[in-house]
């Protein structure tokens, strides 16, 4: 690889978290020695059993936790787009509002706004207040507002967890139809192993805390059987296969 070719990934190396002590508790050390690269425009899953370090990774690398012993290298001129487990939309804003508020004072930002409502399928709902929509119609404001910066890096923390399934399913989809579009480099935490499958180019596989990668798997899924069920099940088992006693259910 040339020097320029890594330049352009994005880098981590975590040598050491830990969460101080609080009260009683002592601390905690939530990573130790995780070292991950991810190639501009790839889509790595970050899959792990529950409390193993993966929001807390992806806080570092975003730089909401600056407090932690290693690196994170991002490309130069990134943006970073974030959707979190809940759409923290602000209540007392539209639907608009919410969209115009990370655009601060770009000129564009009318142009933009009607585009991405159009984009997300949010147009009806322009000037709704959050508390008056349905929960996957909040996930697609969420996801309109990490879009509508034009990120090269998306952080996306279990987006879709507790939607229904046919919802949860539209979502993945209006996500990869977006990527196609919008081309940007993903982190994705899931305990969904079919989601993962479903959606990433590459699977890092998380030991218990401390974390560290175990494991880094390919996804050997063409795009059209991206959401083939008896494709994704045939994966999932070769994984469960490769990795005896590891948890890969979901």
């Amino acid at each position: 690889m040339s020097a320029a070719g890594a330049a352009e990934r994005l880098r981590i190396r975590v040598r050491h978290k830990r969460f101080p002590a609080v009260a009683d508790a002592p601390p905690k050390l939530v990573i130790e020695n995780l070292t991950l690269e991810v190639p501009p425009s790839g889509f790595m899953a970050l899959f792990g059993p529950s409390g193993c370090g993966k929001s807390t990774l992806l806080n570092l690398v975003a730089g909401l936790d600056p407090d932690f012993t290693g690196e994170v290298t991002l490309p130069e001129s990134t943006r970073i787009g974030y959707v979190f487990q809940e759409p923290r939309l602000l209540p007392w804003l539209t639907v608009e509002d919410n969209l115009k508020l990370v655009l601060a004072d770009d000129p564009q930002s009318e142009a933009k706004i009607d585009s991405w409502l159009a984009e997300m399928g949010l147009a009806d709902v322009r000037a709704v207040f959050p508390t008056r929509l349905s929960l996957g119609m909040a996930r697609r404001v969420a996801l309109a507002r990490a879009f509508i910066i034009q990120p090269t890096l998306l952080l996306m923390d279990e987006p879709f967890v507790s939607l229904d399934e046919p919802t949860a399913e539209r979502l993945r989809r209006l996500l990869l139809d977006t990527l196609r579009a919008h081309p940007a480099t993903v982190l994705f935490v899931t305990h969904n192993l079919r989601e993962a499958i479903t959606l990433a180019d590459r699977i890092a596989l998380l030991a218990p805390a401390p974390t560290r990668v175990v494991r880094e798997v390919e996804v050997p899924l063409a795009p059209g059987q991206r959401f083939d069920a008896a494709a994704i099940e045939r994966c999932r088992a070769a994984l469960a296969n490769d990795m005896p006693g590891l948890a890969l259910a979901g």
